[in-house]
């Protein structure tokens, strides 16, 4: 499954099948959002949660690429991702685009 983030794929006649979203709640345990809170006190990177993030944008990808096989596409196109706090140390993702066949 191709994906890309532009509205075209070059060289290739496309029908727009429809949209297409992955989605996932995300937590960390409590060990490391402890840990976490801990590093607010001297800065830099939390480790910890961009390892959560990376995990649950590649969850909410492959439910997305999921929806675009069962619909029979070729790609998705004007791929994009999205996060929400929902609570005190979980996140939302949300994957998004349009699922698209190849025309011969």
């Amino acid at each position: 499954m191709k994906l890309v983030t532009i509205d075209s794929i070059p060289g290739k006649k496309i029908e727009a099948l429809g949209i297409v979203k992955g989605t996932i709640v995300q937590t960390k345990n409590v060990g490391r959002d402890i840990m976490a809170g801990f590093k607010t006190l001297v800065g830099g990177e939390v480790v910890g949660y961009s390892e959560m993030l990376n995990e649950a944008r590649q969850i909410a990808t492959k439910r997305m690429v999921d929806e675009a096989e069962a619909l029979g596409a070729d790609a998705i196109v004007s791929v994009r991702y999205g996060s929400s706090q929902v609570m005190q140390g979980a996140a939302e993702v949300i994957a998004y685009g349009t699922a698209v066949k190849f025309i011969d």
